[in-house]
């Protein structure tokens, strides 16, 4: 008789003790929430006042253009998110929830990263070209060996927006651009250029080389120093090749172009007024057609 009553004697504790550990739970549960969210806005907090202003100051130092800065702090912006979850969960003391997230992760990005190897590679491709500098915005750019050429209007961490100087716009991926060689013409504060004019073979050499420098020396946008020079470069079927060599200052593609036109038309001016020929090539034709019927054709033809 004793054995039911014991059992209902502690039938209540044992209900109390139950409804003891989910209290418990739930307290430890709420505690845990609690913990996770003052961490978490406390750190986001610290990254949003003091990391991204450092981060923003630090581009502004080092000029980058500002259509550079925004992709680098959008990283920034993710990257304390993500500091602050993790800092988070292990001050609400969720290791073993964060650690299992992790491996989800980690397996995610190993499949995304295959699936985005050339993605990613222009990604990384963006970073360096941020980081290097090989052109600006508003840069005249060649790669390819010359084949495509243009200005730079934009550069995201994928991809970087060139205009051909036929108005085409060109949309290039980032690891085009670093796995070969760029020719930026304009990146330094002066541009030398050269040109090479034909003389003939009985003109005076020394006269045409001095009229060469005159023409250069007269133009307000060719600079003095370094000084315009004259080599004999080539020679050729039908004319000797005089090589100019000049400077302009803050170069960009149309003064290139305006610059060489007018000082080209300004020498093949003075080469006409002194006698210097410019000898284009002549082709002589031998031989003999023989035509049968001749006066039949010739007939034919009247």
């Amino acid at each position: 008789m004793s054995a039911p009553v014991l059992e209902t004697e502690l039938g209540p504790v044992g209900s109390a003790l139950e409804d003891a550990g989910l209290d418990a739970t739930v307290a430890n549960t709420l505690e845990g929430v609690v913990l996770f969210i003052a961490a978490f806005v406390v750190v986001y907090g610290l990254g949003r006042t003091v990391v991204l202003p450092v981060l923003s100051r630090t581009f502004d130092r080092r000029d980058l253009d500002e259509h550079a800065q925004k992709p680098l702090l959008l990283i920034g912006r993710f990257g304390v998110v993500f500091v602050a979850v993790a800092v988070a969960f292990g001050f609400a003391d969720y290791g073993n929830f964060l650690v299992s997230m992790a491996g989800i992760a980690a397996a995610g990005a190993l499949a995304v990263g295959l699936a985005m190897q050339n993605v990613i590679a222009n990604f990384v491709a963006g970073v360096f070209i941020y980081t290097d500098k090989p052109f600006r915005i508003g840069d005249w750019i060649e790669w390819d060996g010359g084949e495509y050429a243009g200005v730079v209007e934009d550069i995201s961490l994928r991809v970087t927006r060139v205009r051909t100087f036929d108005n085409e716009l060109l949309t290039v991926p980032n690891g085009d651009l670093t796995g070969g060689v760029i020719k930026n013409p304009v990146d330094g504060e002066k541009l030398r250029l050269k040109f090479v004019f034909g003389i003939g073979y009985g003109d005076d050499i020394e006269r045409a080389s001095e009229i060469i420098v005159e023409e250069a020396e007269r133009h307000p946008e060719i600079m003095d120093e370094p000084a315009p020079s004259v080599r004999l470069t080539e020679l050729g079927d039908s004319d000797v090749g005089l090589q100019s060599r000049f400077w302009i200052p803050q170069p960009s593609r149309a003064d290139v172009v305006r610059i060489r036109g007018e000082y080209v038309t300004s020498v093949k001016e003075r080469f006409d007024e002194e006698g210097v020929d410019i000898p284009y090539p002549v082709r002589t034709l031998e031989g003999s057609l023989d035509l049968r019927d001749a006066e039949r054709i010739a007939s034919m033809a009247e």
